[in-house]
């Protein structure tokens, strides 16, 4: 007799009813017991070009957890690429496991063997818990890799990018809600001070804000505090902050019921992926809140405009920071839209992404 997991079972059916409901592509999961190697690849859109995301490695809780991070970040690689003005598709890797204890050549090259399988309808990049010199491992395998050293003629780590772009973002939001978009005596929470949080907090403190940061990692922590002047408060003191700015930049959906009901801010502006736990209902709350919200997919994509420029030929530094500028009059214009249409930031943002696929769908076909 054949035993069924009937648990197993409905997970399998949830992550498919997952995969129908955010109109992903294609799936791919890869397995090289070799190496230890579990990882996902989504490819969510590929209308405008091939999917472009990083690959992010992260110990999770279950491999549904691991599936659906990748469902709901290669999604949002779509609309950042098209709110963008990218001719680029979105897709995400996750790989499952502890990045400091699996990671080696073999495991990487292994991961790029399953990149290029995919004969370009991905391109991959670095993300949470991967580096450059990461990159050069996957790249011994395949071509469809971003990112790479400048000595090798790519863009390097686009963090920086990225938080310029989150920078311009949040002024663009500090805007809308004050009338200048000046963060000079603004107060400012940073959740996460990792390579993106670190350079958005140089920013603030450079511009006069008065900054407040937490983070998990207490060493990293403390060496930005030294570094730039900021405060350093509780994991969970964050919330309460009586500030004007909360700005999370770790892991996301840190916008939820709970954190609504503490947040004293006027505007949410931040690096975070997925930052609002359920999109419709918070995205409602936060408009009846009166709180000003930088869709994160609008003003986290300075990483991804910064790739764009590699995979464009030779990196142009100037010209990647001059589009990643681009942010805040993208930002400005969705804000209004909100405002004017009375509809959620994220939806207004949501839909002008939407219409450039349809439009350019009309005349080209999916890559």
């Amino acid at each position: 007799m054949v035993e069924v997991n009937v648990e197993e079972n409905v997970k399998s059916a949830s992550i498919f009813a997952e995969v129908s409901k955010m109109g992903h592509e294609q799936v791919v999961f890869c397995h090289d017991e070799p190496t230890g190697l579990k990882a996902i690849i989504g490819i969510h859109n590929t209308v405008l070009g091939p999917a472009l995301g990083g690959t992010r490695m992260w110990n999770y809780a279950s491999e549904e957890e691991a599936a659906i991070d990748v469902l709901r970040l290669s999604r949002g690689m779509t609309y950042k690429a098209a709110i963008s003005g990218l001719n680029l598709g979105g897709g995400k890797a996750v790989i499952i496991g502890d990045a400091s204890k699996m990671k080696n050549e073999p495991f990487l090259r292994r991961f790029g063997k399953f990149v290029d399988s995919l004969n370009g309808k991905y391109i991959t990049a670095e993300d949470v818990n991967m580096k450059t010199s990461d990159m050069e491992y996957i790249a011994m395998e395949t071509k469809h890799v971003t990112g790479l050293p400048m000595d090798m003629g790519g863009s390097g780590d686009p963090s920086p990018v990225t938080a310029y772009g989150t920078y311009v973002g949040m002024k663009a939001a500090v805007k809308k809600a004050y009338g200048s978009d000046s963060l000079e005596g603004k107060k400012v929470s940073v959740q996460g001070v990792g390579q993106v949080g670190m350079y958005l907090v140089e920013h603030l403190t450079k511009e006069g804000a008065k900054v407040f940061i937490t983070d998990i990692n207490e060493t990293k922590l403390s060496s930005v505090a030294a570094n730039t002047g900021a405060k350093v408060v509780g994991m969970d003191e964050i919330y309460d902050l009586d500030v004007d700015v909360y700005a999370p930049c770790a892991l996301g959906a840190t916008v939820n019921d709970d954190t609504l009901s503490r947040l004293k801010c006027q505007v949410i502006a931040g690096a975070a992926n997925n930052q609002l736990e359920d999109e419709v209902r918070h995205g409602n709350m936060l408009l009846d809140k009166g709180i000003v919200y930088a869709p994160d997919f609008v003003i986290n994509a300075g990483g991804i405009i910064n790739i764009s420029s590699e995979l464009a030929g030779a990196y142009n530094k100037d010209q990647a920071y001059a589009w990643t500028e681009k942010i805040f009059d993208t930002c400005l214009n969705i804000l209004n839209k909100s405002s004017e249409e009375k509809i959620p930031s994220q939806e207004s943002a949501m839909i002008l992404a939407e219409k450039r696929i349809e439009d350019v769908g009309r005349v080209k076909l999916s890559f």
